[in-house]
C-alpha cells in the first residue's frame, strides 16, 4: 500500500461548506494516467489537483486536473486550492515552497499560472478566453431560454455564454441536464448582478459535473466580456450555484486575476494499492 498526502480545500470561499470543493494531492513522481483518473473518480469531486515537483526549471511544479470522468485543459479553483497548500503557513506543504509568497505551475495545456497570496487571501492570474456572439439552438433549447449566446473563439477548452437580463433569471434556471451532456463545452449563464457587479451559474455535465459550485476558469471567459460591458476592468462576481462564492475579478493584459480565499477542510493519507 502506498500513501500519498490528501487535503481537501474550499476555494473561493472564507468558511467551511462553501465555495468549490478540490482534492489537492502532491506526488512524488506522476502515476499512470489510469490510476490518477481512478482517484479523480473516488474523490468524485469537480477537480483534483495533481501536483509534482518541476524539474525543468520552467516552475515551480508540474500540475494537472482530473474531474470524475476525465482529465481537463484548466481549472481554476483547484488551481488555487493547490497554491493554498503549498502557500498556507498552516499546511505541512509550506516548507516545500520555501518563504515564498507566490507559487507557479507549469500545465499541460493552459501554460503557466501563478497564485500568489494577498493579505485578502490569493490571487490566481489564469489566461483569459475571448468570445465572440454566435448561435447554438439545441444549448438554448438545453437551457429553456431564448437569449444572446457567445462562443469562444480562445483559450483552453469550448466555453459559451448565455446573456441573461438579470439576476433572478440565472437563478431560476432549471436546465435539462441530459440534454446539456451531449453538449461537449462548459456552459456560463450570466447577467447583471444584485449585490455583486454580475451574477452566474456554470454547467458542465458533459465532464460530469452538473452544475459546478465556483468556477475560476469560468470567470477567466467572464472578465474579458464584463469588462468591456462595464467599461472598467475590475469587477465583483457572484457564482449562485447551491454552495455559492464571491470573488472580485480584474483584466490585467491577457489575464484574468482571481482574488479569492480558501479553507483546508480535511488533511489527511490517501491508501493507494501498489501499481
Amino acid at each position: 500500500m502506498t500513501t500519498l498526502p490528501y487535503w481537501h480545500v474550499d476555494a473561493f470561499a472564507n468558511r467551511p461548506f462553501a465555495g468549490n470543493q478540490a482534492a489537492v494531492m502532491p506526488l512524488a513522481s506522476w502515476l499512470s494516467d489510469a490510476t490518477l483518473q481512478a482517484i479523480g473518480e473516488e474523490n468524485n469531486f469537480a477537480e483534483t489537483a495533481f501536483v509534482v515537483r518541476d524539474t525543468s526549471g520552467g516552475a515551480d511544479w508540474e500540475l494537472r486536473w482530473f474531474t470524475p470522468t476525465s482529465e481537463v485543459a484548466l481549472c481554476g479553483h483547484a488551481t488555487l486550492a493547490a497554491g493554498h497548500v503549498l502557500l498556507d503557513p498552516d499546511n505541512r506543504f509550506r516548507s516545500e515552497s520555501g518563504d515564498s509568497d507566490s507559487v507557479t505551475f507549469r500545465t499541460r495545456k493552459a501554460g503557466l499560472l501563478e497564485v500568489r497570496r494577498v493579505e485578502s487571501g490569493y490571487e490566481l492570474a489564469l489566461p483569459i478566453t475571448k468570445v465572440e456572439e454566435g448561435e447554438y439552438p439545441s444549448l438554448l433549447n438545453a437551457l429553456h431560454v431564448s437569449a444572446p449566446l457567445f462562443e469562444s473563439v480562445s483559450g483552453a477548452e469550448q466555453t459559451t455564454i448565455v446573456l441573461l437580463e438579470n439576476e433572478a433569471e440565472v437563478r431560476a434556471l432549471e436546465p435539462d441536464m441530459r440534454a446539456l451532456a451531449k453538449i461537449d463545452r462548459m456552459v456560463i449563464c450570466t447577467a447583471p448582478g444584485d449585490e455583486t457587479d454580475i451574477v452566474s451559474r456554470v454547467f458542465v455535465p458533459g465532464g460530469g459535473i452538473d452544475e459546478d459550485p465556483v468556477t475560476g476558469g469560468a470567470h477567466a471567459v467572464l472578465t474579458p466580456f464584463w469588462a468591456a460591458r462595464l467599461g472598467r476592468p475590475e469587477f465583483t462576481a457572484f457564482q449562485a450555484s447551491a454552495r455559492s462564492g464571491k470573488m472580485t475579478c480584474r483584466l490585467d493584459g491577457d489575464r484574468a486575476v482571481l482574488s479569492g480565499d480558501c479553507v483546508t477542510v480535511v488533511e489527511g493519507t490517501f491508501l493507494l494499492p501498489q501499481e
